[in-house]
């Protein structure tokens, strides 16, 4: 006996029968209503014919709607961390780490474009670059890698720049943290709390001595220890973002400079040398 055709009248079919679906819409907010679809699907716009053109908008356009997401998370982990209410927090973090491992695939997808197929727009972007996502450079200064320098790309944009120089200038999640181990009793020094958090923040061994107290008594310090390990964790996962960024980059366009001026896979190799969190580890090496 033959195989019933697949659109045939055998073909297996949802069952519509006793479900009250809400078919006229027009008095009635939608799915696309409720999402903005009309406007967001109608923001990529390639400048070219190149079809691969408008993978490369559409992973970059995904990305920075992940970063919105992030720097959401990132402020209500670091409120959670001020009121010393770290439940919150933990699951914020644990949420960032989720949005960071969506950022990393992106790359992967990223990575069936060959050198030819971005060759074909490259010159179409102009001077537009990654180097200029203020969500991006936002996020850095959050998770508290603070250099003044990049936030000067931003002056033509006063929105933009408002955005990156209050997280230039206010505490990071680290400088959050330290302050939440000081507030619990653990010996962070004086300067470490007021300093001027605009600045990059610098190794401290007695910052390394506190952190290794609750590392050797997790269970008195038991929320603290998980925190550390959120820390390393957000960290962790953004250098792999890093290095994602930088294979990528060095498949499809080799040596070539950046469209935004920065040397290109030079520039990035470098970047993966910064650490965050210096003290989390260091406390490795001593435990």
């Amino acid at each position: 006996m033959a195989d019933p055709k697949p659109n045939g009248p055998d073909a297996p079919s949802v069952d519509l029968t006793g479900e009250n679906v809400h078919w006229d819409l027009r008095q009635a907010m939608s799915y696309g209503d409720y999402l903005g679809l009309k406007d967001l699907l109608s923001c990529q716009n390639p400048l070219t014919s190149q079809h691969d053109e408008t993978l490369f908008i559409i992973i970059h356009q995904a990305s920075e709607l992940w970063l919105k997401l992030c720097l959401h998370e990132m402020s209500g982990a670091m409120r959670q961390i001020r009121a010393d209410d770290l439940g919150p927090a933990f699951k914020m973090m644990a949420r960032i780490g989720r949005i960071q491992a969506n950022l990393i695939q992106s790359w992967e997808i990223l990575s069936t474009m060959t050198p030819f197929d971005y060759s074909s727009f490259r010159s179409a972007l102009g001077k537009s670059s990654g180097f200029q996502s203020y969500q991006y450079r936002a996020l850095e200064f959050r998770l508290g890698n603070k250099n003044r320098q990049f936030a000067r790309v931003f002056e033509s944009d006063t929105a933009a720049q408002t955005i990156v120089d209050a997280a230039l200038q206010e505490p990071s999640i680290y400088d959050e943290s330290l302050a939440l181990l000081a507030r619990r009793g653990l010996p962070i020094p004086d300067e470490k709390l007021t300093r001027d958090f605009s600045e990059p923040y610098t190794t401290d061994p007695r910052v390394t001595e506190a952190w290794r107290m609750v590392y050797r008594d997790a269970e008195k310090h038991w929320d603290l220890y998980e925190l550390a390990e959120k820390l390393v964790d957000v960290e962790y996962r953004f250098h792999l973002w890093r290095f994602s960024h930088m294979k990528t980059v060095e498949r499809i366009i080799g040596s070539k400079p950046g469209t935004g001026g920065t040397s290109g896979v030079s520039y990035l190799k470098k970047a993966l040398e910064l650490r965050f969190y210096p003290e989390l580890w260091d406390v490795r090496t001593e435990i």
